[in-house]
């Protein structure tokens, strides 16, 4: 039954995944990047990994896929520019595809990863904790790549705030700094004309 459930995950994790850089429409491909996610936490829950499963829901698709959708949604980003060139650049983009393929299958391939190589791991008790050895391991022998991962996410994150900010001139707004610096002479100006009778018909 497991088999059956991997498979059908796996399955359904590829379908998203390729969605994900077909679709032309960026909300779509952030919405079908959600459902690769939350496939990818039902693969970890069966590889008795649940807080790498429950880490992968909150953090990436209830922060990170939430404000992503937020900065595609609030750029106005042209649609038709994104379309165009999208045949002409597709037979580069399906050989940049397949040598991932073969390098993914020439390194990850079952010569490597088989159960007679890298056996099944031992059943954990009912008391062992994954989030403790995760700790452990993260905080003493990848603690410096763990900081340099939290500088780097930092500086995306400012960044897609300035891009948000950035001046959009066909959206209109006030300015009120501007307008409290304004003076009667920069909005009213008298001329001077002279008198002008207008002559009646009879």
């Amino acid at each position: 039954m497991e088999q059956i459930i991997f498979y059908c995950f796996s399955a359904l994790l590829l379908f998203s995944a390729t969605m994900v850089i077909t679709v032309r429409n960026p909300v779509r491909a952030a919405l079908f990047l959600v459902l690769a996610f939350f496939t990818s936490a039902g693969i970890w829950l069966l590889l008795e990994a649940e807080f790498l499963a429950l880490t992968l829901v909150l953090v990436y698709v209830g922060a990170v896929m939430v404000l992503f959708l937020f900065v595609v949604m609030m750029l106005d980003i042209n649609l038709t520019s994104l379309q165009e060139g999208f045949t002409r650049y597709l037979p580069l983009g399906i050989l940049v595809a397949a040598l991932i393929t073969i390098e993914m299958l020439a390194v990850l391939g079952a010569a490597h990863f088989g159960l007679d190589i890298v056996p099944a791991p031992d059943p954990q008790p009912d008391d062992y904790s994954n989030t403790r050895a995760i700790g452990l391991v993260l905080y003493t022998t990848y603690v410096y790549p763990f900081e340099i991962a939290a500088v780097i996410l930092t500086v995306a994150i400012v960044a897609a705030i300035t891009l948000t900010l950035r001046e959009n001139k066909s959206r209109k707004s006030q300015v009120v700094s501007d307008q409290i610096k304004v003076r009667a002479e920069d909005r009213l100006r008298i001329v001077k004309m002279d008198a002008v009778r207008k002559e009646t018909e009879l």
